[in-house]
């Protein structure tokens, strides 16, 4: 990889392996040779060991509808023309979701199982390093998980990212000081709302657009080589805060550290999510209200909500590896659990097996285990008898093009 895109890694901008799955990208054949096209085809199968169980929110990919049976997920379609190096260049990004899982997204079609994931244009100024600019629909600065499962560990999503934007219209700077310290800025339309939504809120009575705009930085500061066996690793801080309307912004805070290890086989991490004020989409994330647009005034906000989760991933062989994923996360009420209670509890631990036996596919079997833990009123993930645990296995095909 060249090293703008190593720099965009660090700070979180892009994944690795997106940028991995760019790389391997042909030309299309038009008058934009150099324009990639790229993608995959999510596939899984559920079983629930319960009867009749609910299961805590994470992610539409393991909803209540798509257990025990066989699911499509998503399908994916970017095109990308990428930044060329040391100029002031330019380029862009457009990403669409057509399956089931659009409909978490901000920029989904509710009626047609659509979303467009993001539409950028990038820009690069040759300042110093090389100062680049994002300007439309992207993906958010913060998170140890992202929106594509490929990208991610595990099949299934952490409970912080399910208290985490999914995307913001907006400007984002990115700027690499050097290799170990990289800084993101920018301003968008709303903290969780759908492309090209304004905040809104009531003034003189009436419901009215201002210009409320959420603010989002994030910094990255990564070993150097010269450090050994830590060398890599990395620690990410970030916050978003403002952009919905009411009496009080959201606001959420998140720190990630991702730690090589003595043993080369073996890396571990570690994140922190804090959401405050959020509102509930009803579509497996907290985010835009229903249909895609704004969270209005009147829209009932959490009080607080925190998730930890602690990783650990080991290449057992050439072309098998496992993934472990612990976590606990806390509410206010009504945000992980289907019976809410008041400053509910719950637990997770998940276990992912990824063996590569094809070319291009990623091929991977999952237990998890989802535990109430209480709190402070009746709690569980079952409505009608108060069930406090949810086991199910899953095995998730991906092809990716």
């Amino acid at each position: 990889m060249n090293k703008w895109t190593v720099a965009l890694a660090a700070t979180g901008v892009v994944s690795l392996a997106s940028a991995v799955l760019a790389e391997e990208s042909h030309p299309l054949n038009t008058m934009l040779p150099s324009t990639t096209l790229s993608g995959y085809v999510d596939t899984s199968a559920i079983y629930n060991f319960g009867t009749g169980a609910g299961q805590a929110a994470r992610f539409v990919n393991t909803g209540s509808d798509r257990q025990d049976g066989f699911n499509v997920n998503v399908v994916k379609i970017a095109l990308e023309k990428p930044l060329d190096e040391g100029t002031w260049s330019a380029g862009y990004k457009a990403e669409l979701w057509a399956g089931p899982d659009a409909i978490a997204l901000p920029g989904s079609n509710f009626a047609s199982n659509l979303a467009l994931k993001q539409a950028y244009v990038t820009l690069r100024a040759p300042v110093g390093n090389g100062l680049d600019f994002k300007i439309g629909q992207y993906d958010p600065i913060i998170g140890y998980e992202v929106a594509d499962a490929v990208s991610n560990p595990n099949f299934s999503r952490s409970f912080g990212f399910q208290i985490e934007p999914l995307s913001h219209t907006g400007i984002l700077a990115n700027y690499q000081f050097t290799e170990a310290v990289g800084l993101a800025v920018g301003v968008a339309n709303t903290h969780f709302g759908g492309i090209n939504a304004k905040a809104s809120t009531f003034k003189g009575g009436k419901l009215v657009d201002e210009s409320l705009k959420t603010y989002q930085a994030g910094v990255t500061l990564k070993a150097p080589d010269s450090w050994g066996w830590i060398a890599g690793s990395s620690v990410y801080g970030g916050i978003i805060d403002g952009g919905i309307s009411g009496a009080k912004d959201s606001l959420n805070l998140y720190a990630g550290v991702s730690l090589s290890t003595p043993l080369k086989a073996l890396s571990v991490g570690f994140s922190y999510d804090y959401l405050a004020n959020g509102y509930n989409n009803g579509y497996g994330n907290y985010g835009a209200a229903s249909g895609g647009g704004p969270a209005f005034a009147n829209s009932s906000p959490t009080s607080y909500a925190n998730a930890f989760a602690v990783y650990a991933s080991y290449q057992i062989t050439e072309k098998l590896k496992a993934n472990l994923r612990g976590e606990y996360a806390n509410s206010s009420g009504g945000i992980f659990l289907p019976v809410g209670s008041n400053d509910e509890q719950i637990t997770g631990l998940t276990a992912t097996f990824d063996y590569s036996l094809w070319a291009n596919v990623v091929t991977r079997a999952e237990f998890r285990w989802d535990h109430a833990a209480g709190g402070s009123g009746p709690a569980g993930l079952n409505v009608f008898d108060g069930q406090r645990n949810d086991l199910s296995l899953a095995l998730n095909v991906i092809y990716k093009f």
